[in-house]
């Protein structure tokens, strides 16, 4: 009956389940928010000089 004490896989089984439900939430992101990066072309000089613009008041 020592192999019911036997605690040395335990830690693994945990780090398992862990990464598994970070990288099930992080594939939930992506397709709920799929919709929002498929139509955007990202242009920095764009958003940097839309940031200049709003941080001047303008």
């Amino acid at each position: 009956m020592n192999f019911l004490k036997d605690e040395s896989g335990q830690g693994a089984a945990e780090y398992i389940l862990l990464f598994g439900g970070v990288i099930v939430i992080a594939i939930a992101a992506l397709i709920i928010y799929q919709s929002y990066f498929a139509g955007q072309s990202f242009n920095s000089n764009q958003d940097i000089n839309q940031v200049r613009t709003c941080v001047r008041g303008g």
